[in-house]
């Protein structure tokens, strides 16, 4: 098996072909930080559920949401890489898609989304802006 450089781009991937393709759903191998963003989507409305999956590699499981036969995820992107990050404050929580979207960090108090971010008046690395 291939090393991964940037796993995080690696679930967002996974998520975004599994989206575009139809699938009902689909795995990633599992990571807490994974993790924490699949809960994201799920408040943020993206997915309908995830769950971890534990037997001889513990992997995560998620159903992408379709509504009308179409996927509620347009696009998203990769902001923060292992080679580049992107660090922003407090005020500098973008707003993405203008505000069809959401923006998700990694900041002191755990994974969230940008909205979640300015409300505690938080920054943090700028993971990905999904819409």
């Amino acid at each position: 098996m291939a090393v991964l450089t940037d796993p995080i781009s690696d679930f967002l991937t996974r998520f975004k072909n599994a989206a575009r393709a139809g699938n009902e759903e689909f795995t990633a191998p599992y990571s807490k930080i994974k993790a924490d963003i699949a809960r994201i989507l799920q408040e943020e409305g993206y997915i309908w559920n995830y769950e971890v999956v534990t037997g001889k590699r513990t992997e995560l499981k998620l159903k992408p949401k379709f509504v009308d036969g179409r996927s509620v995820l347009t696009d998203l992107k990769r902001v923060s890489t292992p080679g580049r990050r992107h660090y922003i404050g407090a005020g500098e929580v973008p707003r993405v898609m203008s505000g069809l979207g959401i923006s998700i960090l990694s900041t002191s108090k755990g994974v969230m989304s940008g909205g979640s971010a300015k409300k505690q008046n938080l920054g943090g690395e700028l993971l990905a802006n999904v819409w």
